[in-house]
């Protein structure tokens, strides 16, 4: 099983196809991605990644809903 928490796209850099990468933000740590299977997404957008590929664009305001209710969680 995997957990997959949402992330918001920071910076885009290459072309298209797997050259596509951007730069993910999740909550303040940043992780560079392949947004080969999302050509759509622009800097701004929420995505779930999973081994290093954005796999899902979220809606913003579910992506910041799910990040509020973790942030609950954590502080107990």
């Amino acid at each position: 099983m995997c957990l997959a928490i949402p992330g918001r796209v920071v910076a885009i850099t290459g072309g298209e196809g797997f050259d596509r990468r951007g730069t993910v933000d999740f909550d303040g740590v940043r992780q560079e991605v392949s947004l080969a299977y999302l050509p759509e997404t622009q800097i701004g957008d929420y995505v779930l990644v999973h081994v290093g590929f954005a796999i899902t664009q979220l809606d913003t305001g579910e992506a910041e809903r799910i990040l509020r209710e973790i942030r609950e969680l954590a502080a107990g």
